[in-house]
């Protein structure tokens, strides 16, 4: 599907650059994704043809230890770059923090203080003319004053009460600082305004949300005077009501409406409590409750970014910009997220409603938001840019962004699919019947008129196969599973029937010959499937244009290096079974442009029990010793993340090799001894033996490790394993029989564990 951007919206870019406090430490998001450290990244986000960039010139980091220690070293080189590169800055002063440590939210002085910030800022820089000094207030008011995730940790709604209108007082202060300076300075004032909703029982408590919601610009445009809904409760939990008529005397209405809008901001309360987990029960006093996400319960989901916007104009009828568009999701998901906030932006846009642009955010991305910043863990979800690679890797989103800028069509086959808050597969509980008026809007506006175009996945009774096709349908991604009867990748008649049938707009090639022992007897087989069947594959794919991912594998090196292989090493196979994919290799890149090898190396996952990772639990359950070769290092490689990031390279248009494992070398010993570990069984059991103790006939590389110097996308295989040990506990697979035909001894070798299983099973799965 297609779309044309539309005039006047603008397309904007943001970065995240939060400054929380959690007890005594400070999360700095620009110092965890360097962007502190990069100045080319402007010339990246002006490269993007955007107009503007929300950019921080951040209170902690420009003045950490009092005004007149201010080093303006930093900023004075991104706001000049940024000039030079005619981008004009939309400067925030604060973004979710808390300020310096000699201040805090709930410092009497704090807005004074911030305002004398600002006030230096405007003096150094004149010519700025938008500002968000504080982004979210709100928002961080009560992340920090009532639900205790940030400093001061206050689980108290009069903290939050004082810590929200601190915040609003230093936001007047302030810009009434910077426009001393500069008399037309704009005041465009951020916040998120997700919706609740509720059943009957807590209309009352949802009531009082969705008017909390409005509280940062009704506080500045002077509004909450006696009768304003939130008046009482601010005089009720203790806000003296000259504090609050002081508001009504120093006016300070934003100059533009900036939203912020997330999938998960709409929320659904239910007092029955007992049907979700845990974590989301709460309660006001009067009701125990849920707080759960609306888009994971409610049948006709939330309101969505349209009904906000018409929601917004109706109540202040003052320009809107949608200033965050960002989703932590997979590719696909972030293409039709943004495409979905376009669109709403242009029918808002053509019925009236002054919309002025929508901001990419997270342009480099963001780290620990999925756990809102409490927990250094280092969980990054990639933006415009992939901060995984030695630079800054351009995502499909980069190519979808620049096309809007520039007033172009931009088309990609994944946006003819719905996201995942519009399919069936996204309910986490039972569905509640419930429905905003202008939800109809929204789904007028997503409707898919067309087919999506789907990727044809060959090898449809392998590991890979099989996972490939259950992740598609985790992701709403379209694809065909295809059998060798349906498909000989080596038989070019085969090959150009099958894509004359199905249309593909890419193809996944699982298939080929795995068996590294029996290669060694039966080279022209194993050379069919390996080679020449990827040669058919990538002559077919170059005459139509067609993108093809094959696979590889860390049997084409010696192993002589004894360190991490990367995607340039020169590549000398020991085996019949690594020459024919060096041989694949060279003929595919050769042929195909668009063609994308991923090496990857001794994969293991939660779905299929042919594969070591599973011998070793189930021979351990059943109280057996396990034999595991402790001369030979890899890189062991859980099969999720192999497919997830095998997909993102392929929606972002990535081709050229690619090493795709999780971080970490070590010996098939070690890697059994660490399952154990993390499995609760007693790690002594497993006994070191040497590789020759299995009388292989290939020889193998004594160190077939796998490095990457494109990108390390992949996260540490120690994260990989709990993940693989809490699926299959949960799956309870823990139980399960080996196949009758297994012997154990086969399983510590890298063929075995790369590529075996061969038993079919239907792709499902959700969001």
């Amino acid at each position: 599907m297609s779309f044309q951007a539309a005039q006047p919206i603008e397309l904007w870019a943001g970065v995240e650059c939060t400054v929380n406090r959690v007890g005594d430490h400070f999360f700095d998001q620009l110092e965890r994704g360097c962007h502190a450290l990069r100045l080319q990244d402007l010339d990246r986000l002006a490269d993007l043809q955007v107009r503007a960039v929300r950019y921080p010139i951040l209170w902690e980091r420009t003045a950490p230890d009092g005004l007149d220690r201010i080093d303006w070293t930093w900023a004075d080189e991104r706001l000049d770059r940024l000039r030079q590169l005619n981008v004009e800055p939309i400067v925030g002063l604060l973004h979710h923090g808390s300020g310096p440590r000699y201040t805090s939210l709930i410092d009497p002085e704090f807005p004074e203080k911030f305002a004398a910030f600002a006030g230096a800022v405007a003096k150094r820089y004149p010519w700025v003319s938008t500002y968000t000094p504080i982004n979210e207030p709100l928002t961080t008011a009560r992340f920090s004053g009532l639900y205790g995730h940030w400093y001061p940790h206050a689980r108290d709604a009069r903290v939050f009460a004082r810590a929200f209108l601190l915040e609003s007082r230093g936001i007047v202060l302030s810009m009434r600082a910077i426009r001393e300076i500069n008399p037309d300075a704009r005041l465009l004032q951020t916040e998120d305004l997700g919706k609740t909703s509720s059943t009957p029982a807590l209309a009352y408590q949802a009531e009082f949300e969705n008017e909390r919601r409005w509280l940062t610009y009704d506080v500045l445009a002077g509004r909450v005077v006696p009768g304003h809904p939130m008046w009482d409760y601010l005089r009720w939990v203790g806000i003296a009501e000259a504090e609050l008529q002081w508001f009504a005397d120093n006016v300070c209405p934003p100059d533009v409406i900036g939203i912020n809008h997330y999938v998960t901001s709409e929320r659904f309360l239910d007092e029955r409590w007992w049907r979700y987990p845990k974590p989301l029960h709460g309660g006001n006093g009067r009701h125990a409750y849920a707080d759960v996400e609306a888009v994971r319960v409610c049948a006709a989901g939330g309101a969505g970014p349209r009904a906000l916007i018409e929601e917004a104009w109706q109540r202040y009828g003052l320009p809107i910009a949608i200033t965050e568009a960002h989703l932590g999701c997979t590719r696909e998901e972030q293409l039709r997220w943004l495409k979905t906030i376009w669109e709403a932006a242009q029918d808002a846009k053509r019925n009236g409603i002054d919309v002025r642009a929508v901001t990419a955010w997270s342009a480099f991305g963001a780290y620990d938001w999925n756990s809102l910043l409490t927990v250094d863990a280092g969980h990054y979800e990639p933006g415009l840019f992939d901060l995984r690679s030695p630079a800054p890797r351009p995502t499909a989103l980069a190519t979808m962004v620049r096309a809007l800028a520039e007033r172009q069509e931009f088309d990609h086959p994944t946006l003819c699919s719905p996201g995942w808050w519009e399919r069936l597969d996204r309910f986490s509980y039972p569905p509640v019947s419930h429905r905003h008026p202008a939800i109809a809007v929204d789904r007028r506006l997503n409707t898919r008129g067309q087919s999506s175009p789907p990727i044809l996945i060959t090898g449809a009774t392998g590991t890979l196969g099989q996972a490939f096709a259950r992740i598609c349908e985790q992701r709403g991604l379209a694809y065909h599973l295809l059998t060798r009867s349906e498909m000989d990748i080596a038989d070019p008649s085969a090959v150009e029937s099958a894509i004359a049938r199905f249309d593909p707009w890419a193809i996944v090639n699982t298939a080929g010959y795995v068996r590294v022992d029996e290669a060694e007897r039966d080279r022209q087989r194993c050379l069919r499937e390996n080679a020449i069947g990827p040669e058919v594959l990538a002559t077919e794919c170059a005459a139509r244009d067609i993108p093809l991912v094959t696979f590889s594998s860390d049997l084409v090196f010696d192993g002589k290096l004894r360190r991490p292989y990367v995607e340039g090493d020169h590549t000398c196979p020991l085996n019949v079974y690594g020459a024919t994919k060096v041989k694949a290799e060279q003929i595919v890149l050769g042929l195909a442009a668009k063609a994308l090898v991923i090496r990857t190396s001794a994969f293991f996952g939660p779905w299929d029990r042919h594969n070591f990772a599973h011998a070793v639990v189930i021979a351990l359950s059943r109280g057996e010793t396990f034999p595991a070769a402790h001369d030979v290092a890899v890189s062991p490689t859980f099969v999720p993340d192999l497919i997830n990031a095998t997909l993102d390279l392929l929606v972002d248009g990535e081709s050229g090799i690619w090493h795709l494992a999780n971080t970490g070398a070590l010996s098939w010993f070690d890697f059994a001894r660490l399952i154990a570990e993390e499995a609760g069984y007693d790690a002594a059991r497993v006994e070191a033996q040497p590789t020759r103790s299995f009388g292989f006939d290939a020889r193998r590389p004594s160190y077939s490790a796998l490095g990457s110097e494109r990108g390390t996308l992949l996260p540490p295989l120690e994260d990989a394993v709990k993940r693989f040990v809490a699926a299959i506990s949960e799956s309870q697979m823990f139980e399960l029989e080996l196949p009758h035909d297994a012997d154990l001894a086969t399983f510590p070798t890298p063929d075995i564990a790369n590529n075996a299983g061969q038993q079919t099973r239907v792709a499902t799965g959700s969001m």
